[in-house]
């Protein structure tokens, strides 16, 4: 009985890997897609990190790699979303119909957003696998609290909000980091752990992890929203 992380590398699809590991599930191979643009429903930034990130978890990793969705330019977002998760799809039941691959279920890291969780309940509803979601419905700083305890170290990869200035890329998401955003949620209402869109992260290191990524990083900074450009990556 085999089950599938759906996997970018970022704190919410690691953490829902941690913890079905933690609860004894067989994850057995982990997927990531990589947009070629904007996306509706992935993770985008630092995707690239994944097969180190894979090596350092010591599982398979299955990459797709979809057209651009034109996420920039959307009038129906329902409709994006539907077109953005066929690839998906595509590869999930790839991997239920190959008999030497027991697809169980699928973890993902959703914490709110009914728009994506919906979608791959479904997913998982058409192909009859499992969904495990940890996150879902947790309070956001218990989790961000819990991410910290445990171990992992969090780097913000991409900032998009008033309050958080080109300082905060690459910067570690810490005890520290999380009081200044709770500050930022007080006065900008920036979600302490993105999920507006705020910022987006990548899980360098952690207890699910034998090695850490160590990178080489520049800035990108486009008056009020900016990500790093990875130079180089490598394991520690």
């Amino acid at each position: 009985m085999s089950w599938v992380s759906l996997f970018s590398g970022g704190k919410d699809s690691s953490w829902a890997l941690y913890r079905a590991q933690q609860e004894g599930l067989d994850v057995g191979r982990l997927l990531t897609v990589h947009p070629a643009g904007d996306s509706y429903m992935y993770h985008t930034p630092a995707t690239r990190l994944a097969s180190l990130a894979a090596e350092s978890i010591a599982l398979p990793l299955t990459e797709v790699e979809p057209d651009d969705f034109g996420a920039d330019d959307v009038v129906d977002a329902g409709a994006q979303g539907d077109a953005e998760l066929e690839p998906l799809e595509a590869a999930l039941t790839a991997m239920a119909e190959d008999p030497e691959f027991d697809l169980t279920g699928v973890t993902a890291g959703a914490v709110e957003s009914e728009f994506q969780t919906s979608r791959i309940q479904g997913l998982c509803d058409r192909l009859g696998i499992d969904l495990f979601a940890p996150l879902w419905q947790r309070d956001p700083e218990t989790l961000a609290t819990e991410m910290i305890d445990a171990g992992f170290d969090i780097r913000i990869v991409q900032v998009a909000a008033a309050g958080l200035d080109e300082s905060w890329l690459g910067r570690r998401l810490d005890t520290d980091a999380l009081a200044d955003l709770r500050e930022l949620n007080d006065q900008y209402g920036v979600h302490v752990l993105g999920e507006g869109g705020e910022f987006e992260t990548y899980v360098v290191d952690g207890p699910h992890m034998d090695r850490r990524i160590e990178w080489d990083l520049s800035t990108t900074w486009e008056g009020s929203r900016g990500h790093v450009v990875v130079e180089d990556a490598w394991l520690e």
